[in-house]
């Protein structure tokens, strides 16, 4: 016998990011804002009863399916407890990769989640953060599902609740590579530490933008547009994660429609509200899954 879940992976914004030092282990200290949209990847899991493979359904360019998060995700859950089940996995790729809006880490949560449930695995969502850390810094904030203060490498989080503003993102045509990113000697290191009640009053800044935008003429191109654009957001353009996606905040749909119209055709972009509570959590409880 088999059983199916279909679930969204939803998209992350990085509100503000700040790196505060690094490491001896050669990672960063930073501090950042998440907080979800309400636009998502969605994943389709299989359970196989009689065989314990794990099979990636659907081909993503220029990944190979082992290195894929999903496939990563689903083979440290099944070693960590020992499962002898498979699953066929299908991903609906709708977010942008290399745009920093979490599109690899949340599907690695989704699968965590999922295949939690369908194993029957028995794990919490404390437990399966520490494990989906495993993977990413950012896979612990889908797995807990709410917005959230992070600090650390981003791993240690405290809930908070953000407005919830319509945003207006563009996606440049062009992959952003983190790891050059974190080891430029041009990134800002030293961003002072802010303290978890001043969260929601920092204006969108992150520390990766100045370097992104003077590497990428594309993610500079879109941050322009947004910040020359004839209707007012609230707040500058920003960038989020250290990925390629640009977003500004708007206080209704209709405003942030407008705006999109005044942006040249040939920019990708999407429109997506904001939410504190993930859409992958959303799911869960209308599945009837949420512990």
């Amino acid at each position: 016998m088999t059983a199916t879940l279909t679930l969204p992976a939803p998209a992350k914004l990085n509100l503000f990011l700040h790196i505060t030092g690094r490491r001896e282990d050669g990672y960063h200290n930073l501090q950042t804002l998440f907080q979800f949209l309400n636009i998502s990847d969605t994943l389709t899991f299989e359970r196989l009863d009689r065989q314990a493979d794990i099979e990636l359904m659907t081909e993503i360019p220029g990944v190979e399916p082992e290195q894929n998060l999903v496939v990563r995700a689903a083979r440290l859950l099944q070693e960590h407890r020992n499962v002898s089940q498979g699953a066929r996995i299908w991903l609906n790729k709708r977010l942008p990769m290399g745009g920093g809006i979490g599109g690899g880490s949340s599907n690695a949560a989704t699968t965590l989640l999922a295949l939690n449930r369908l194993w029957k695995t028995g794990l919490t969502f404390d437990e399966l953060a520490d494990l989906g850390l495993q993977l990413g810094a950012d896979v612990p904030v889908f797995v807990r599902g709410h917005a959230a203060f992070g600090e650390g490498v981003g791993e240690r989080l405290t809930q908070v609740n953000p407005h919830e503003y319509w945003y207006l993102v563009l996606v440049p045509e062009v992959g952003v590579n983190t790891a050059m990113m974190y080891n430029h000697p041009e990134l800002t290191r030293d961003t002072p530490l802010i303290e978890v009640a001043d969260v929601l009053q920092q204006s969108f800044h992150n520390d990766f933008q100045s370097l992104v935008c003077k590497l990428y003429p594309e993610v500079d191109n879109c941050r322009r547009l947004l910040d020359n654009s004839c209707f007012a957001g609230s707040g500058p353009a920003c960038l989020s994660g250290s990925g390629a996606c640009v977003f500004r905040a708007f206080g209704s749909e209709e405003d942030a429609l407008a705006a999109a119209d005044d942006i040249p055709g040939d920019v990708r972009r999407f429109i997506a509200r904001a939410c504190n509570e993930s859409p992958l959590h959303r799911a869960l409880i209308e599945h009837g899954l949420q512990e």
